[in-house]
C-alpha cells in the first residue's frame, strides 16, 4: 500500500478531476469575457493596454458568471496540486520532483492572482466601476507582483516546472514524446491578474487531461506505468 502523500486515492482522482476542471475553468472565463461583452464593449477594450479593463466590464455585466468561471479556475489550481506530485513520484527521479516543486509554485501563484482578482471585483460592489478600475489599474503592478514580488517570481516555477517534469516524464518512460509535449505546452498558459483566457488556452489545457487522465485512471485501478526507459522520439 502506498503510504506517500498524494497516495492511490488522492493522487489518481487529482490526475483526473485536476486538468478537467481547471480546463473547464479557462472556458468558462473565455466565455464570460465573449458573450457578455458587446461588440462595441469588446472593441473598447481591446485598445486597453491590458486585459483587466474587459474583465471589470465582463463582471459587472455578470458578476455570476465571473465569479463562477474564476472560482472553478482556482479549484482546477487547488486540484493540480497532488496530481503534479503523483506524477512525479510515478517517474520517481530528482528530475521530476524539481520539476513537480516549481509547478507547485505557479499554482500557490495562481491562488495569489484568484485573491487579487476577487478583490478587485468586489471594490466594484463598493466603489462602482469606474472609481474601482481607476484604483486598481494605478495600482496595477504592484499588485501583480505581490509583497517583495514572490508571487510574480513563484510563477515563473509554472514554465519551468513544466519543462523539467515534462523532459523526466519522457526520460522516463512514463509519457512518451507526445504527452510530454502536451505537457510542456500546458505549461506556457498566462499568470497574472485579471487576465483573460483564450482560445488555445483552453486547447492546451485540453491536451493536459488527454496526458493525465489516463495515468489517473491506472493509478486508481492499482495499475501505475513503471518507469521503462527513455522512449522512441515518435511515442505517446
Amino acid at each position: 500500500m502506498n503510504t506517500h502523500f498524494p497516495g492511490r486515492w488522492i493522487g489518481g482522482a487529482t490526475l483526473i478531476l485536476g486538468p478537467v476542471v481547471m480546463c473547464a475553468g479557462y472556458l468558462l472565463r473565455y466565455l464570460s469575457s465573449t458573450t457578455t461583452l458587446t461588440p462595441q464593449q469588446q472593441a473598447w477594450a481591446e485598445t486597453k493596454p491590458f486585459a483587466a479593463y474587459g474583465q471589470f466590464l465582463a463582471y459587472t455585466s455578470e458578476p455570476g458568471l465571473l465569479t463562477l468561471s474564476y472560482a472553478v479556475f482556482a479549484l482546477g489550481a487547488v486540484l493540480l496540486f497532488p496530481a503534479f506530485i503523483a506524477l512525479a513520484q510515478r517517474v520517481g527521479s530528482g528530475l521530476a520532483f524539481w520539476g513537480a516543486t516549481l509547478l507547485v509554485a505557479g499554482l500557490f501563484a495562481r491562488l495569489y492572482f484568484t485573491g487579487a482578482d476577487q478583490t478587485a471585483f468586489q471594490l466594484t460592489e463598493s466603489l462602482g466601476l469606474d472609481h474601482a478600475v481607476n484604483a486598481v489599474m494605478k495600482e496595477y503592478v504592484d499588485i501583480s507582483y505581490g509583497p517583495w514580488r514572490v508571487p510574480v517570481w513563484a510563477s515563473v516555477g509554472q514554465y519551468a516546472g513544466s519543462l523539467l517534469l515534462a523532459i523526466a516524464a519522457w526520460r522516463s518512460g512514463i509519457f512518451g514524446t507526445a504527452r510530454a509535449l502536451m505537457l510542456l505546452l500546458a505549461g506556457g498558459t498566462w499568470m497574472g491578474v485579471l487576465k483573460a483566457a483564450s482560445i488555445p488556452d483552453v486547447l492546451v489545457t485540453a491536451l493536459l487531461c488527454v496526458a493525465l487522465v489516463p495515468l489517473g485512471t491506472q493509478v486508481l485501478r492499482e495499475r501505475p506505468l513503471a518507469p521503462t526507459g527513455r522512449p522512441k522520439v515518435l511515442s505517446w
